[in-house]
């Protein structure tokens, strides 16, 4: 049973993850909450289709027959995530899904036990967050062993999807987590910074983002911080006073930013996708104050995405990872990333 369900086939990530899986060859069963919306796609792309909300466990239970590993791109996956999990532990079928919220891998890590006792593989972030921060976490703490510090910066974006712009308003008005001593904590404001790219240093701002969770799973580093480049509109909102940004946070504020988002556009077009670099830069330190750096260049992010979720669901589905919970790094190896086009790391 090799079979590689899409769930959140309609949304912009999904709809990338479909045409991508039918260009190379492949035939994943199309899925979704909505008929109306999902038939149009499916007749397009010529792939079977199945029908489950969220809410419905029997159903999303009944949708995944026959199927081997799920791919699971609708979120927010805060919201999303637990049925799909639970249904997928079920029914027999690997998880893979393409979030960034740390509070869901944590959630995912603590059903390592039962995944292990299904046979099944729970492998969560698995697109552009967290799979070239990841290996590259690894790949720089491999260069210093021993290392207690880990802090990552993210720059270049050649725009967002809806639900990724819901996601990180959300993270941003709630604060910023980080990991001390091995336990994920939250500051009282979003520290600032700056991280060289590759052009002279630029502007960052702390955001709590998955590497805090994966990057501890997949190195030991006790101290993790990421940082994004600080572009026009994240810059405002991380200055907000804390009250403030606790507004934002709350159910009236989060649903007027959601109607004004529903009127952006889906997300970046195919000619800004193809155009458009991310670099990380991830660095570590030791308790000896020794340093060691590497940066990464990779395709634009909703395209690397796509290209390493199929990947990773396809060798899941293929046995070839063992069951449990895994991040990238603990299933395929810090060099994972260098096997995708447009990759490009340097030691420092």
């Amino acid at each position: 049973m090799t079979a590689i369900l899409i769930y959140g086939a309609t949304g912009y990530t999904g709809q990338l993850l479909a045409a991508q899986a039918v260009g190379q060859g492949l035939h994943p069963i199309l899925a979704g909450r909505d008929a109306h919306t999902l038939r149009p796609l499916a007749s397009r792309l010529g792939l079977e289709m199945r029908v489950a909300r969220l809410d419905d466990a029997d159903g999303l239970r009944a949708a995944l027959a026959g199927v081997a590993a799920v791919i699971h791109a609708a979120g927010p996956f805060s919201k999303t995530a637990r049925p799909m999990v639970e249904a997928c532990l079920a029914a027999g079928a690997h998880y893979v899904d393409i979030t960034g919220e740390i509070a869901v891998l944590e959630a995912l890590a603590a059903q390592d036990a039962a995944a292990k006792a299904a046979g099944l593989v729970l492998l969560p972030a698995a697109g552009f967050d967290v799979v070239p921060s990841d290996c590259l976490a690894a790949h720089v703490a491999g260069r210093l062993p021993g290392a207690t510090h880990l802090r990552i910066s993210i720059g270049g974006f050649g725009g967002f999807s809806r639900g990724t712009a819901r996601t990180m308003v959300e993270g941003i008005a709630w604060g910023t987590r980080v990991r001390r001593d091995g336990r994920i904590v939250e500051l009282p404001s979003p520290p600032r910074g700056t991280a060289d790219f590759g052009a002279g240093p630029r502007r960052t701002v702390g955001l709590g983002w998955g590497d805090v969770s994966s990057a501890w799973y997949s190195t030991g580093v006790p101290n993790i911080d990421v940082y994004f480049e600080a572009f026009p509109a994240m810059a405002a909102v991380a200055g907000l006073p804390a009250g403030i940004r606790r507004i934002i946070a709350g159910e009236t504020a989060q649903r007027l930013i959601n109607r004004g988002i529903d009127r952006l556009p889906a997300g970046p077009s195919a000619a800004a996708r193809e155009k458009a670099r991310s670099t990380f830069l991830a660095e570590a330190w030791d308790g000896a104050g020794r340093r060691a750096a590497s940066r990464m260049e990779t395709a634009e992010g909703y395209t690397l995405t796509v290209w390493t979720a199929l990947e990773i669901a396809r060798r899941v589905a293929a046995g070839q990872v063992a069951p449990g919970f895994h991040t990238p790094v603990t299933a395929f190896g810090a060099d994972f990333i260098l096997g995708f086009p447009h990759v490009t790391r340097t030691d420092l």
